[in-house]
This record gives C-alpha cells, sequence and structure tokens, in this order.
C-alpha cells in the first residue's frame, strides 16, 4: 500500500499520519482531565503516538525512514519565520526599558550551556569514558534550546559523525517539556500559598480554555491579517512565500558554503535566520513590511514547531536511549537542579517588578518551551498584566544572535576538540554580564533579616 522507494506520496503519507496524531493529541487534551492538569501540549502527546506506533515501537504506522530529517526542514522554516515576526527595536530602548530582563535571560542561557557541558566534559566523562565529550551538552540542547535546537545541532552532528547526538538531544527537549509542567505547577500552587503571586490568589482560578486548549467564541483573537487581496494572491499564501523564500535561499547559502569551504559547515536554520535579517532591514527600508503581518509569520512559525516537535519526538530512535540510560538519567537530574537554581536566584535579583511571573515564565522557556513558559505565565497572570511576555520579547531580540552563534558553533569546536575552550568562554562572558548588571544597578541585593 506504501511505496518502498521514497517520493512525493511518501511525504504526503508522513504528513497525514502525523496530522492525524496532531488531531488525536488534541482530543486526548480536551477528553481527559490528568493530560489537562499536566498541560502537555498535543504535539507532544503525538509525538508520543508516533514513537509508540511507528517503525521505533510497535510499527504499526509506517512512518518512512526520513521522518527523521523533516526537524532539520522545519526548524530551518522556524527561523526563517522569526526575523518577519519581530518588531523594530533599538539597543537603546533594550537598554533603558528592559536591560535587567536581557541581562537575567542572557545569564540563563549562558549559564546553563556552560556549566552543563562542563559537567559532562569533567564528571560524566570521568565516570562513563566512552561517552561522547559533547554529551553535556545535549541537557541544554534540549533544555534552553527545545526541539528545534535539538534538530539543528543533532543534524550537524550527524554530519561530523555521530549520529546518535539527535535522538539524545529530541528525549531531553521531551523529558524538558515533561519537567517544566509538572514541576512549574507544583511551584506556582506552592507560590500561590506563600503569596508570592502577585494576580492569583487560588490556583483554582484558572479558566477552563487554559486547560483544554479551545477557547470559547467570546475570547477569540483574529490570527492575523489580511494584507492582501485574495483576488491577487491569498494572504497566507503570500506569507508562506516569504518563510518558504528565505528557508530556501538561507539552504542555498549553506550549501554554497560547503562546496567552496568543506571544514565550515554553517547549519540551514543558522543561513536561513541571517537570510532573514537582511530581509527585515530592506523590507523595513521599504514598504514592503507595512504588508507582513508579524501574527501571521508568528502562526506559521507555531505551525512549523508543533510539527517538528511531533516529527522530532516520533523519530527518537529507543535504542540510543537505552544505551545511555543511566548517564542520560544523571544528566537530567543535575540539569533539573541547575536550570533551577539559575531561573529563581537570578529570576529573585535581576526582575524588578512582577519577580515570580517573569521566573516563572523563564522556568518554562528555560526548560520546556516557549510555549510552557506562555502556559504557565497564564496560569500566574491571566491577563498578562505583568507585561513579562513584551519585555521578554524585546530583549530576546539581542540575545537570539548569540544563540544562534553558540548553536552554529557547539557542534564544529567540540568534533575538533575546541569545546571546553568555547564553555570557558561562555562562563567569561556571563562574569560580564554579571558585572554589568550590577555597574548599571539592575542588580537587587538580597534583604538580609536581623
Amino acid at each position: 500500500m506504501f511505496d518502498s522507494v521514497y517520493g512525493p506520496w511518501t511525504l504526503f503519507s508522513d504528513l497525514g499520519m502525523i496530522f492525524g496524531l496532531l488531531l488525536v493529541g488534541k482530543l486526548i487534551r480536551v477528553k481527559i482531565k490528568f493530560i489537562q492538569q499536566l498541560f502537555i501540549p498535543p504535539s507532544l502527546i503525538a509525538g508520543f503516538l508516533g514513537l509508540a506506533l511507528g517503525p521505533n515501537g510497535f510499527g504499526l504506522l509506517p512512518f518512512s525512514d526520513q521522518l527523521g530529517t523533516y526537524a532539520g526542514v522545519l526548524i530551518a522554516l522556524v527561523f526563517a519565520s522569526l526575523p518577519l515576526s519581530s518588531p523594530k527595536f533599538t539597543f537603546k530602548e533594550v537598554s533603558g526599558r528592559v536591560g535587567p530582563i536581557w541581562a537575567y535571560a542572557q545569564l540563563g542561557m549562558l549559564l546553563q550551556w556552560a556549566i552543563m557541558g562542563l559537567f559532562g566534559l569533567f564528571v560524566l566523562k570521568l565516570v562513563w569514558p566512552q561517552l561522547n565529550s559533547a554529551f553535556g551538552i545535549m541537557l541544554p540542547t534540549g533544555f534552553y534550546g527545545g526541539h528545534g535546537t535539538a534538530a539543528a545541532i543533532g543534524d550537524a552532528f550527524n554530519s561530523l559523525g555521530w549520529d546518535e547526538a539527535k535522538s539524545l538531544g529530541m528525549t531531553t527537549a521531551t523529558a524538558g517539556v515533561v519537567v517544566a509542567i509538572i514541576l512549574g505547577l507544583i511551584m506556582v500552587k506552592r507560590a500561590a500559598i506563600k503569596g508570592d503571586t502577585s494576580f492569583i490568589k487560588d490556583f483554582s482560578e484558572l479558566p477552563d480554555e487554559l486547560r483544554t486548549g479551545l477557547t470559547p467564541p467570546e475570547k477569540r483573537e483574529d490570527a492575523g491579517m489580511s494584507t492582501t487581496s485574495s483576488i491577487s494572491i491569498d494572504t497566507l499564501a503570500f506569507h508562506l512565500a516569504f518563510v518558504f523564500l528565505v528557508a530556501f535561499i538561507g539552504y542555498m547559502l549553506s550549501q554554497g558554503v560547503k562546496f567552496y569551504y568543506p571544514k565550515l559547515e554553517i547549519p540551514v536554520f543558522s543561513a536561513a535566520f541571517i537570510v532573514g535579517l537582511v530581509f527585515k532591514k530592506i523590507f523595513d527600508a521599504t514598504k514592503v513590511s507595512d504588508y507582513i503581518c508579524p501574527r501571521q509569520t508568528s502562526r506559521l512559525s507555531s505551525t512549523f514547531t508543533d510539527l517538528l516537535v511531533a516529527c522530532g519526538v516520533a523519530s527518537i530512535k529507543l535504542s540510543v536511549v537505552v544505551k545511555y540510560a543511566v548517564p542520560l538519567i544523571v544528566l537530567l537530574l543535575v540539569g533539573i537542579f541547575v536550570a533551577w537554581v539559575i531561573t529563581f536566584y537570578l529570576g529573585k535579583r535581576l526582575c524588578k517588578t512582577f519577580w515570580f511571573e517573569r521566573s516563572i515564565f523563564a522556568w518554562g522557556w528555560w526548560t520546556g518551551t516557549m510555549a510552557m513558559g506562555i502556559a504557565l505565565l497564564r496560569i500566574v497572570d491571566p491577563k498578562l498584566e505583568s507585561k513579562a511576555m513584551d519585555d521578554y520579547a524585546l530583549a530576546y531580540l539581542p540575545i537570539a544572535p548569540v544563540e544562534i552563534l553558540i548553536i552554529t558553533f557547539v557542534p564544529v569546536l567540540f568534533v575538533n576538540g575546541m569545546g571546553v575552550w568555547l564553555l570557558l568562554g561562555l562562563l567569561v562572558f556571563a562574569a560580564f554580564v554579571l558585572l554589568l548588571a550590577k555597574k548599571m544597578g539592575w542588580w537587587i541585593a538580597p534583604v538580609r533579616k536581623k
């Protein structure tokens, strides 16, 4: 019934099964109270179902052997969408309005990568010498980076000779989503009892639409603005064209660099992001930006992310997880503790207002995904009065290039034995950000009890 040779209809079949599993995942989220209480996204449920029923599980769903490669394509589309949906900003605005949040988010990223990478190099590898030197960075790859970064770094390592990296990254990313929401909910309940929350006093105040994921008619919002007339080109096709064009040029740029400089590997998603920034700059200087709806491109990015999570989790090789089960468990436990300390220690000292709301958003983001951060924030701040999302969105703009550079060069440097220097460099950068925060008056010294 299914062709043994990969072709267009094979792609169609893979997508048909993945979209079917997404709908089943959504139905499970709507109907099963336990799943609602854990806020597990349908994309993750679809991934679990695909893993259990696909070739890596019981073999009931005939996914092709290319299922794992889709994540690499989808992450390129996600990163191509990001610049097109970003607002105009100046570094002066970032410094004046959200300097403390920038320092908080930048430190959270740098410290997670540096500490866990060094833990893998100097602790895990001492106990299990057979581990790859980059084993430790699989934690921030999945936790801070999420499934998208796991796909990107996994593809890069695969091309450099370590084909287990993607499965390990997808595993830590999947564990991170579960950890983000379960421990996040526990911390929210505890904070509400202690009075650390500013907008809710009782966890039961949470509206039903956040649990089920179904928005009632009176609370529905527009998915985006139609900037073109459908008599010429549908607005969704118009926005898709920009995203795919940016990603395609990024792919061609990546392949061109690889052809002329074989030793220099630029991931497609990095190239797509760079191309997107160039396009964004050109569009802002002309009138093109007036016809690109940020909400439309943001929705497209979210769609590609849902597909990426489902495909990525479904393509995990369970044999790899079993092979590294013990060091992987140790890595996850230490990673959870490190992420918790970084998130809430720094949150109390760099978030001048609504420290818990901003910290719980960071917890969801830095262990799971941006969506998990938003879900936790909506629980403690249903009307988004803390402006945490607005400030984070603005602060992340200067952080994004740093993250792209890390993701781009981590595989190359580790393969060439220079990973430790990269990790030490990140620690030095973190120390610089910390000193800057204190010099700028962003650091809040704890009040000592008499």
